[in-house]
């Protein structure tokens, strides 16, 4: 299954990081408030961060490790080029990194 992480861009410009295979089912129950806790309060503005080609192993430890980053490393991620490398796994086609803007 492609796992996917991602980061969404909040009403109150926080940056939420999630995990799906279904980018689409996702935001929509973020947006209709059967997503994440978290949007209790704030809502999600848009996408501004999509990482595909994971496991479901694999996809836990980077969203684990794009918790950890501070804010400042957050949005350098968010605004960097698309990014040319594979994932902490094992290789697949299409495991590149990529930067998404709005949904």
């Amino acid at each position: 299954m492609n796992w996917q992480v991602y980061i969404l861009l909040c009403s109150d410009e926080s940056l939420y990081t999630g995990i799906t295979t279904d980018i689409e089912r996702r935001m929509a129950q973020h947006l209709d408030g059967t997503g994440a806790k978290y949007f209790r309060g704030r809502k999600p503005q848009r996408l501004v961060y999509l990482e595909r080609g994971h496991d479901r192993s694999s996809v836990s430890r980077r969203e684990a490790e794009i918790k950890r980053m501070q804010v400042n490393a957050k949005r350098r991620l968010i605004a960097s080029p698309l990014l040319q490398t594979k994932t902490a796994t094992r290789p697949k086609s299409g495991a590149d990194k990529e930067s998404a803007i709005e949904v």
